[in-house]
């Protein structure tokens, strides 16, 4: 068995892992590139294998970065089957056609506003091949082995990071490895801790977090300081957030606060045509989460959805005191732009970020400091209040991360550190090796491994 490292390396973004196995050609997540531009370049760039040999996919979960290249290798020739838990499928029915959406409307706003060094800009796919690619996924149960491609078995167990998230673990019947996807944390306000597993031979994993702790401050009591402080300006709180999972966990703070009398009764909108779906797929998979039906219908009414495009405009004309959630959540697209190039400018107003921002991105430079970022063309000045939430995050810190590495009945041969920034990615496999005594090592993007 051939392991080889399509993305991950170097960068939280792009997740792709090929298994090659006695001419069976399986690839563990299919996510695009996010961030510095030599990274989204390779999005562009044909895949380093052709897509029509590769028999299978399986994906850890279905934000972009794990799952949104399934349409464009689909565009490419892939004709086989898409494997994930059946909470995944459901979610990747709203995200991708969402992102085709989203790079259809990106090109066609570059090419009426004329910034865009390409004539004409083009959507890496369209909503239209989003939705074509949909018929290839199948849905698997979690904890029910089966068969992806000839002489591999997969498994799947939930990981806590989002709703369907999973461990994957593949076994040839003479080795077995197992990629972590993105890991959940145990005490998260609304999903369920991730499940302990019994390890692998090989193991991959993940390392947003591997240099750092998050805050053990309440997030609740800093969220709403934020809120408070900056009503108190007649400022608006922009909040970048995905739209599945942050946006929802966001909403459902915002619903304790309101409850429990912390924040004034401002209006606070989750500017997202995708929240009605979410909301509906968080009902029908309650076992993956902690909220009972009441919970999450409080959490769906703790904010005004706003679904039109004209409507989302609006609310950028309009001031505060309000607090508007919107995607992307690293600000790199979607509605969330038009609403910091609107609101970054004043100092009364306050953008807070609530997830991991990574490198190259807007979000990263915002909250590094920058003095302005480039939307559509145009600088626009960060005068704004800058703030982040980093124990609001879905990903595991390395404490978190080493934890349920201990959990392992045996430690692997060999341990993979990938997704995430090199200095994080460096501190997760030295933890690894003088902590946990395992052989570990952090891979460069292409590289190949047999894992003998």
């Amino acid at each position: 068995m051939q392991l080889q490292f399509l993305g991950a390396t170097g960068t939280v973004t792009g997740s792709k892992y090929l298994l090659r196995h006695e001419g069976t050609t399986l690839l563990v997540d299919c996510g695009l590139f996010q961030g510095f531009k030599q990274l989204r370049l390779r999005n562009w760039a044909p895949m380093p294998v052709p897509a029509s040999s590769i028999d299978a996919i399986v994906l850890t979960h279905a934000h972009i970065d794990h799952s949104g290249y399934v349409p464009s290798l689909v565009r490419q020739g892939f004709e086989g089957k898409v494997h994930c838990s059946q909470a995944t499928f459901d979610l990747c029915r709203i995200l991708l056609p969402d992102s085709g959406h989203l790079q259809e409307e990106e090109a066609e706003y570059a090419n009426r506003h004329g910034f865009s060094k390409h004539k004409p800009a083009l959507p890496l796919y369209s909503r239209d091949d989003a939705v074509r690619c949909l018929k290839q996924f199948a849905p698997q149960r979690f904890h029910a082995p089966w068969s992806p491609a000839a002489g591999l078995q997969a498994t799947l167990a939930p990981s806590g990071h989002m709703l369907g998230s999973a461990f994957v673990r593949v076994d040839n019947g003479q080795r077995s490895i197992l990629f972590s996807g993105d890991i959940g944390r145990p005490n998260d306000l609304v999903l369920k801790a991730p499940e302990q597993v019994p390890g692998a031979d090989y193991a991959v994993v993940e390392s947003t977090y591997g240099d750092r702790l998050h805050e053990a401050s309440d997030p609740l009591l800093k969220l709403g300081e934020v809120i408070n402080r900056t009503a108190a300006r007649g400022g608006v709180v922009v909040i970048p957030a995905f739209a599945v999972g942050r946006a929802q966990i966001l909403m459902y703070c915002i619903h304790l606060l309101k409850r429990r009398g912390t924040i004034h009764q401002l209006p606070v909108y989750l500017d997202s045509p995708m929240a009605t779906d979410a909301t509906r797929i968080y009902h029908a998979h309650r076992d993956e989460h902690r909220l009972s039906p009441e919970e999450c219908e409080a959490m769906c009414h703790a904010a005004t959805v706003v679904n039109k495009p004209e409507d989302s405009r609006a609310l950028s004309a309009r001031r505060g005191p309000m607090v508007i959630i919107a995607a992307s959540g690293m600000a790199t697209g979607g509605r969330v732009v038009h609403h910091l190039k609107a609101f970054a400018q004043d100092r009364r107003n306050t953008i807070l970020f609530a997830g991991y921002q990574a490198g190259g991105t807007r979000g990263a430079a915002i909250l590094r400091g920058a003095e302005s970022v480039r939307i559509h063309g145009v600088e626009v000045p960060i005068r704004a209040e800058v703030a982040a939430l980093d124990n609001l995050s879905a990903h595991a810190d390395a404490g978190e991360i080493l934890q349920w590495l201990r959990g392992f009945d045996t430690a692997p041969k060999q341990t993979f550190v990938t997704h995430g920034e090199p200095a994080a990615a460096d501190a997760m496999r030295s933890r690894i090796e003088h902590e946990l005594g395992w052989p570990c090592r952090v891979p460069d993007y292409l590289e190949t491994v047999d894992l003998a």
